[in-house]
């Protein structure tokens, strides 16, 4: 039962999908398409003066959990491409908890690993309290974590593969 429970703390989730690494990277390091494949971030913008992912870039993501919804600033920490994406929520007076997330691309040959991770590295247990009964769902992520990873992979494998033009030679 939920009231004997608590929002999970961190979770690990994974896919090996069918498209390369390129093909993936363009969709999770453009953290707008989050609303492509998330099943609770509807929207994200990213905050003036910020246009592309990077360190200490800033966005506002939207999100929506049944009829729960908010939104919360969040920080690129990590950036290195096309390897791994990680950003934090942004603690507030009104919302006191973060969260790190963390998106890493593996190429398995033809293939992609993507290793979706995230860590809560503050919640005061009264945010707990009511997180757990306000949104329950929050309490095993796992499914829904995984569930994303898999529209990801169905987005990059749609997606055109791009690959390095081979530099023309003339030959006289």
């Amino acid at each position: 039962m939920a009231a004997n429970r608590s929002i999970a703390r961190s979770g690990r989730t994974e896919v090996t999908v069918d498209a390369p690494v390129d093909a993936v990277w363009r969709v999770v390091s453009d953290v707008t398409r989050a609303s492509e494949w998330s099943h609770e971030c509807h929207r994200v913008t990213w905050l003036p003066g910020t246009t592309k992912a990077a360190p200490g870039a800033r966005f506002r993501g939207s999100n929506r959990s049944g009829r729960l919804q908010w939104s919360r600033v969040c920080e690129i920490f990590a950036f290195d491409a096309p390897r791994e994406i990680a950003w934090r929520t942004v603690p507030t007076t009104l919302q006191p908890d973060s969260t790190d997330w963390r998106i890493t691309l593996e190429p398995t040959g033809d293939q992609t690993r993507i290793v979706q991770t995230f860590q809560v590295t503050s919640m005061p247990r009264w945010l707990d309290w009511i997180l757990t009964r306000m949104n329950p769902l929050h309490i095993d992520r796992a499914e829904a974590l995984t569930d994303d990873l898999a529209r990801i992979a169905t987005i990059a494998a749609a997606s055109p593969h791009r690959t390095d033009p081979k530099p023309s030679t003339t030959t006289s």
